[in-house]
């Protein structure tokens, strides 16, 4: 492996050096703040924070702060090993006296409620409305209810790194002398958004071989808390995912163009009973496309008489086309869940009961998300084109 690149240079830098620059950081910010959160996403890094950081707690290595209440971010998308780890390790925390509140966005607005009940196209590169909707604002919500609890200034730990994107290096170098912080002493800046927290990164100056060091070879020791993260290193890729530099998101991601890590984990015998899951992003594709969803006739006009611009835009998804991809979403799931009760393997529910209810409810009830009413044609109709100055292009036929 390349030697990376950190703020000492190319040195490289051992788990037990990581783990005094952290414990060096967390002495010097912690005692500021009575009460502690951290944002878990499930993911290396963010557990590498909140499995440290609760066994330098619990060993008196670091303050105890009033309380520590880590934040789980529940997309309701994410890899299920990455799901079955986190509920593992959640177990194992609360054991510790840690508090960790699930954060997820309410029924209507997670993701395939919001596309197959409301009718919503999948995200996409010019309307990529899924992360601040499952994921950013129930969080900014939750941690902004903890403030009004705790009537204090929280303290936010991060599990950001330099190294794991040259944007956020880019970022962190022009604001690393913010509040007189040093990027060794991990990145700490007071003025977030409102002001509800402060932000520390505690693992800023780690490697990424450090991280996995500390997931495959510490952290599961009982020296080092006896955390079960082996889970957690499957849906990386198992052991070789530090050398593929793996990364992971949501099942089937339309942003995506490959399922990547969802690849890595199919080429693990134990998780192969997952491969229905590929079925998901060509099901998001074909949502798309004109036959599944409605159009604007055209000739729509603003308050002020104006016409509207992005005449004849395509829309939601019909009605029609909801129950047929509820029903192939619903089967993917089955046949999931079939072979793992054959193979006393985890079942996994990309739609569980709540979820359905609400979808069939919505479509029942004919919901459209605003602006549309579902009497707009589908979308496949040929219809004359009409352009926002208010000309008209006729067909060359009709049928």
């Amino acid at each position: 492996m390349k030697d990376q690149l950190n703020i000492f240079g190319t040195e490289k830098i051992t788990v037990a050096e990581s783990i005094d620059l952290t414990i060096a950081s967390m002495k010097e910010y912690g005692t500021r703040h009575k009460h502690w959160a951290a944002a878990w996403s499930w993911g290396k890094d963010s557990t590498t924070v909140v499995t440290l950081i609760t066994q330098l707690i619990t060993t008196g290595q670091i303050p105890k702060p009033e309380t520590f209440t880590i934040f789980a971010a529940d997309t309701r998308m994410e890899l299920p090993p990455l799901w079955i780890s986190s509920q593992i390790l959640t177990k194992q925390l609360e054991e510790r006296g840690v508090k960790v509140r699930i954060v997820t966005a309410p029924i209507h607005d997670r993701f395939l409620v919001y596309i197959l009940g409301r009718g919503v196209p999948p995200p996409s590169n010019t309307f990529r409305w899924c992360t601040g909707q499952i994921k950013v604002e129930p969080m900014e919500a939750a941690l902004a209810e903890f403030q009004r609890e705790t009537d204090e200034k929280i303290l936010m730990l991060t599990g950001v790194r330099l190294g794991e994107s040259a944007i956020r290096d880019q970022r962190i170098n022009v604001s690393c002398s913010k509040d007189g912080a040093e990027c060794g002493q991990g990145w700490y800046q007071e003025g977030l958004k409102n002001d509800m927290c402060s932000t520390l990164a505690p693992i800023l100056h780690w490697r990424v071989c450090n991280v996995w060091d500390w997931l495959k070879i510490f952290a599961p020791m009982e020296k080092y808390g006896g955390w079960n993260t082996s889970i957690l290193a499957d849906a990386y890729g198992g052991d070789e995912a530090e050398e593929k530099n793996a990364r992971t998101g949501c099942i089937g991601c339309p942003l995506a163009s490959k399922d990547s890590a969802l690849d890595l984990i199919l080429q693990i015998d134990k998780w192969k009973y997952l491969q229905p899951l590929k079925r998901l992003k060509p099901i998001y594709r074909e949502m798309k496309k004109p036959l599944f969803r409605l159009r604007k006739p055209g000739g729509q006009r603003k308050k002020d008489g104006t016409l509207q611009k992005n005449q004849q835009r395509m829309g939601p998804l019909t009605l029609i086309a909801r129950k047929y991809f509820l029903y192939q979403i619903i089967s993917i799931q089955n046949e999931i869940n079939l072979a793992a009760g054959k193979s006393d393997k985890p079942m996994i529910f990309l739609i569980n009961t709540e979820e359905r209810k609400a979808i069939e409810k919505m479509i029942k009830d004919e919901v459209y998300p605003n602006g549309w009413d579902g009497s707009e044609p589908v979308a496949s109709k040929p219809l004359d084109k009409m352009y926002s100055d208010g000309s008209v292009m006729k067909r060359l036929f009709y049928f």
